[in-house]
């Protein structure tokens, strides 16, 4: 009788263990799928720390988003490529050297991630 009692209390152990280690640490799934345009100032003000350079609509260390995205519009830029560090600056060439450190750090960004900060810097445009 103690045996069976012991083999009993040994498979409700492992069955309980077995449980709680199957949802630990597992990612909790979301349907809400974040826009290009939040994602992008996600990343403006964090991981990429856009933000200690540029402002929406003042000129700070480097131009304001507005700036930025009404140039690429006009001249039909690339920010992507620019971003990736492939492309050549078209809007304020003086300040390429101030920029170029930052590549190290945009580099590393997913394409979905660069987009997203395209579309956020053109969703200032005025």
């Amino acid at each position: 009788m103690k045996k069976i009692l012991f083999l009993v209390s040994v498979l409700v152990l492992i069955s309980c263990k077995k449980e709680s280690q199957e949802s630990f640490g597992k990612a909790e799934t979301t349907t809400e799928v974040q826009k290009p345009v939040d994602l992008g100032k996600t990343i403006f003000e964090g991981k990429g720390a856009c933000v200690a350079c540029h402002k929406t609509d003042v000129k700070l260390v480097g131009p304001s988003l507005q700036d930025i995205a009404k140039i690429y519009k006009d001249k039909k830029g690339n920010m992507v490529t620019f971003l990736k560090g492939e492309g050549q600056p078209i809007v304020d060439p003086t300040k390429y050297e101030l920029m170029k450190p930052n590549f190290a750090i945009t580099k590393t960004f997913t394409d979905e991630e660069l987009k997203a900060l395209e579309a956020y810097v053109y969703s200032n445009l005025k």
